[in-house]
């Protein structure tokens, strides 16, 4: 088994590598999830806080947050089986902090100010770029909540209709859902539903995403998910840093 330890990531290197590997759905969701908890002041909500975990997939950054942070979890996701994350949840011990639900981002079936935060780890992107869509999210946060997503980015935005020409071979058009954090601040801003704390970049955030590419590609007891990753690989091999990363946005409800 690959070592996972990161110098970046304390909190990360206490899970086993092989739960990791065997149940990820993309990127690190743990290194993403631990880089954005500091700007979403996970550490200052009060034990027992509601979290909301949007896109959770299959849990882990669930599990992340009622282990690290002692708080309550909504691990929302429209993908992965309630009942398939319950037996995870089960088993990482925290179905007592944890209730996995199936839900989909346009249809919350929340009522508002259920929430002290909402957290997305590479899933936002998904269904969150609509001018539209924030505020129908943040009516479920309490006031002065916080929301706050890591996703995958560009470092600008694209000009034009074609994909960058060293990316070419490689390009997916989902990929044209990947927005610079300055395209996020402005499209969260503007909606008025937050006041943006944090919009940045994640600095070689592309080496983390090839190195652990590069592992899941090898470890990976999924064909699917192994293939997925050798994806992953040559798409960052052929970018080096030039484009790729993550961003991370933070707003709080006033």
């Amino acid at each position: 088994m690959a070592d996972l330890t990161h110098a970046r990531y304390p909190r990360s290197n206490a899970y086993d590598a092989r739960w990791l590997i065997e149940h990820q759905m993309g990127p690190h969701p743990l290194w993403l999830l631990e880089w954005l908890a500091p700007a979403l002041r996970l550490d200052s909500l009060p034990a027992g806080a509601r979290v909301l975990d949007l896109g959770c997939g299959r849990a882990l950054t669930s599990v992340f947050l009622a282990r690290e942070y002692g708080v309550q979890v909504v691990a929302a996701d429209l993908w992965i089986k309630p009942d398939d994350n319950a037996r995870r949840i089960d088993e990482a011990e925290v179905a007592d902090r944890v209730v996995p639900v199936h839900a989909d981002a346009h249809d919350l079936p929340f009522g508002e100010e259920s929430f002290d935060a909402i957290v997305s780890v590479d899933a936002y992107q998904y269904f969150g770029a609509d001018d539209l869509y924030l505020p129908s999210l943040t009516r479920l946060l309490k006031p002065g909540g916080r929301i706050g997503v890591v996703v995958p980015s560009v470092r600008e935005e694209i000009d034009g209709v074609e994909p960058p020409e060293h990316l070419k071979a490689h390009w997916d058009p989902g990929f044209w859902a990947f927005h610079s954090p300055a395209w996020w601040h402005r499209n969260w801003t503007r909606t008025g539903a937050v006041t943006v704390e944090t919009a940045d970049w994640l600095e070689d955030g592309w080496r983390d995403w090839l190195r652990w590419s590069e592992i899941c590609a090898e470890e990976s007891p999924s064909d699917f998910m192994a293939g997925m990753a050798r994806d992953s690989v040559e798409l960052l091999n052929a970018d080096r840093g030039r484009l790729l990363g993550f961003a991370r946005v933070v707003g709080r409800r006033g």
